[in-house]
Formats: C-alpha cells, structure tokens, sequence
C-alpha cells in the first residue's frame, strides 16, 4: 500500500474575510505558528484549498484568503471517531507512579468534546469546584486517520497516515479516578482542544520526533516528545486496526508527556480565567485556549 500523498503541506481550516464562509487552505507563510498569530490577532493569509481535507486529490490554487477566525482542522461531520490513548508515554507513567501498560489502553470522545484553537474550555458543573475536580492539561499529538485500515502491519502503518495535528486532552481527575473507565471524565462538551494546523503526512515522516510543551500562564508545565511513546504512532495504528476498521476521518489521541498537573506537590489544577497554549513542532503550531468555569443553572446535577 503506497503512502498518502496530498497536494498541501499544512492545512487550516478558517472562516474568510472575503466571504464569511468557512474554507480550507495552506497558509502562505511556511514558517507562521498560526495558532499563536490568531491569539495575538496577527494578520494570517492562506492558498485556497479546493475540496475536502479527507480528499488527498484536494487542490491547492493560488488563490489568497484571509483568515477571520481559525478554526479545527477538520469539522465534527467530518470525525468519524475519536480514539484515545492512556499513559502511552513512559516518563508519565514513571511520574504517576504507574506500570507502563502491556497493551494500549484505549477510550473513546464524543466529537461534541472538540473545540478550535482560541476557543473556550468549558469546566462543567458536574466538575466543580476546580480544586477538588483537579481539571488538567494534557498536550497531545493527534493521527488523522486518510483511508480505510484494518489489519495492518507496523510496516506499513504510516501508509494509512493522512496527516497530524495537536490536541489538549482536558482531563478530570476526580471523575478519572473514581472508576475504572476514562470515558465520562474525559467527555465533557467543549473540553478538548484540537489543532491548528494538519500537518502532512509527506512533510512529517518520524512522527516519534515531534516535540510537546503545554504552558499555563505562562509557565511551562509540559516539555517533552514523542520519542518518549510507549507504543509509538506505527504500533498504535496497527494494534487499533486489528479486527476493527480505522476510517478515513478517524483521529487518535496518543498521550501525553510528563508533566501533568494531578501529580505535582501540590496539585497544579485549571480554574476560571486560566489561559493555556499547547505547542507541537514540526509545523503543527500552538493550542491557546481560556478556561471559563460554567455558571449554575435551575437544573440539577449529580455529583459525586
């Protein structure tokens, strides 16, 4: 199976300034971090992309737009599933007291737990007060998944690969660690940040060379790379596929680095009004995101 080859390097997701619609492009700058040009209200041009980000026959013209508002990289009619991994990383786990895993560990998101680059986190009721819920930051690579795989080897994982992008995997520590299944802690509506740019899958060929910070007002929390994966990009994608079809729009979560706030002394953990960036290399870019704690109404929640 030959690799996926598309016509950009790195695409974004935006709405115009020219048409106040919502189209693709490859943003004309090469170098620009568009995430942290949108958060500094820098002004961001792009190429056109004709088609869809899934397609790689995608067309890239010389057409120039501007970006008004940057969003994810793919939509959430275009996300066929969110798959997600735990503790893949080792100094994560040598920092949470915990042995590395035989297996993957696997849960699943709801597209509904996405959000673009400058949009809001969320912390919900049912995760209040942030000091006893312990939200936390997790950056992330992210695999976007570009055609249908199953039962594929290692070798010939990357073949599947259409591209990369970031990902802050919010997490709730209390609901986390209460049971054992991460799934309700980690799918709260407008939680997970996703993007900024989809990197290409011809642009980045080691996907195990790819360094992660995550930085909370201004401090660094997080500084690490995905040398660090317990089960890297390519076992991932072929242990996932096995018995299960990956399908094109498929996006995978791949851990996170130490660093994490649940397990410092004391415990670092988000709150209203915090800002966080997450920072992939490799032409991915940078997460900034605020934190904004919803505000209670007439409706009644359980808590544990």
């Amino acid at each position: 199976m030959a690799p996926i080859r598309t016509k950009w390097s790195r695409l974004i997701r935006f709405v115009a300034a020219e048409t106040s619609r919502v189209h693709i492009g490859e943003p004309v700058d090469p170098a620009l971090d568009v995430g942290l040009a949108a958060s500094e209200g820098n002004a961001i041009h792009a190429y056109e992309i004709i088609g869809s980000a899934l397609d790689p026959a995608a067309q890239l013209t010389k057409n120039v737009l501007t970006v008004s508002k940057l969003l994810a990289p793919l939509s959430n009619e275009e996300i066929k599933v969110v798959r997600c991994l735990g503790l893949n990383y080792s100094d994560h786990a040598a920092e949470a007291n915990m042995p590395k895993p035989a297996f993957p560990i696997l849960f699943y998101k709801p597209v509904t737990s996405l959000i673009g680059p400058l949009a809001t986190v969320v912390i919900p009721q049912v995760a209040q007060p942030p000091k006893d819920h312990l939200p936390d930051y997790e950056a992330e690579l992210v695999i976007v998944i570009g055609k249908a795989a199953k039962d594929v080897s290692e070798a010939n994982a990357l073949d599947y690969v259409l591209g990369y992008t970031g990902a802050n995997d919010v997490s709730f520590r209390k609901h986390q660690l209460s049971v054992s299944q991460w799934g309700f802690s980690k799918s709260f509506d407008n939680t997970n940040p996703l993007g900024p740019c989809l990197v290409s899958n011809n642009v980045i060929t080691d996907p195990q060379n790819i360094l992660l910070k995550c930085t909370v007002n201004g401090k660094v929390l997080q500084d690490g790379t995905t040398a660090e994966q317990i089960f890297n990009v390519r076992q991932t994608i072929a242990f996932l596929s096995q018995g299960t079809t990956l399908e094109p729009g498929s996006i995978i979560l791949t851990g996170t680095p130490k660093g994490v706030g649940f397990v410092k002394k004391p415990a670092v953990y988000l709150k209203d009004g915090d800002k966080v960036s997450v920072w992939l290399g490799n032409g991915i870019g940078t997460l900034v995101n605020e934190v904004k704690e919803e505000k209670a109404s007439a409706k009644a929640v359980s808590k544990l």
